[in-house]
């Protein structure tokens, strides 16, 4: 839907819309973890010194290499040691989301499957109050994303990148932790995915992980 709005207008009431994208903006820089489960089960078990399958989904090949290594480097420095696999092809059935490796991390001799999906979180227009938010989860085609669009003039694009991150027990296949983290808009897509990963590894330590 178009909205017809007078420059004038526009400048002595700010529109909603463009509140709510500046808030998300703001949202994202503030709170990375927007939120994480643990399984009581695994509380407190730590995976330091353990090997890890690390996998990373993404739109692109780029983005999800970038990924890949950035997680294994945090990973690293958490005292984990990761074997990294290259991700199934989107839509591939699956009864989990790691369930697609779990047969490579056992080969490896990993303990668990570290796995991070990215996609777009939100996507703005300035100054025109325009914004789409949505992040598909595992398993999907990464990337879509339904939302509101208000569009009013023109307006420089800039997509807010979230992610979906999990740690599977190999032995079990159960779900030990997971976590949806989301970096502000940027220009760098590569930035925005190493802050993802940093900041979902910090949140899989501070739960007790590493």
């Amino acid at each position: 839907m178009w909205f017809q709005v007078s420059a004038a207008r526009r400048a002595l009431r700010p529109a909603p819309m463009a509140l709510a994208a500046a808030l998300l903006v703001v949202g994202c820089a503030t709170n990375p973890v927007d939120s994480q489960w643990t399984e009581p089960q695994f509380a407190g078990q730590s995976l330091r010194g353990s090997k890890l399958l690390v996998v990373c989904e993404a739109p692109d090949e780029a983005l999800q290499r970038n990924c890949l290594d950035r997680a294994s480097a945090e990973l690293v420095a958490y005292g984990a040691s990761p074997v990294t696999q290259a991700p199934v092809a989107a839509g591939t059935a699956r009864s989990s989301a790691a369930e697609p490796y779990l047969a490579a991390a056992r080969a490896a001799g990993a303990k668990a499957v570290w796995l991070t999906a990215v996609g777009p979180d939100a996507t703005l227009v300035q100054p025109g109050p325009s914004i789409g938010v949505g992040l598909g989860g595992f398993g999907r085609s990464v990337g879509g994303g339904v939302g509101i669009s208000l569009p009013i003039g023109g307006g420089k694009t800039q997509t807010a990148y979230g992610a979906n991150s999990q740690l599977t027990d190999v032995a079990s296949a159960r779900l030990m932790w997971t976590a949806k983290t989301r970096a502000p808009s940027d220009n760098d897509a590569n930035a925005q995915v190493a802050e993802l990963v940093k900041s979902a590894v910090a949140a899989a330590g501070k739960a007790g992980f590493f």
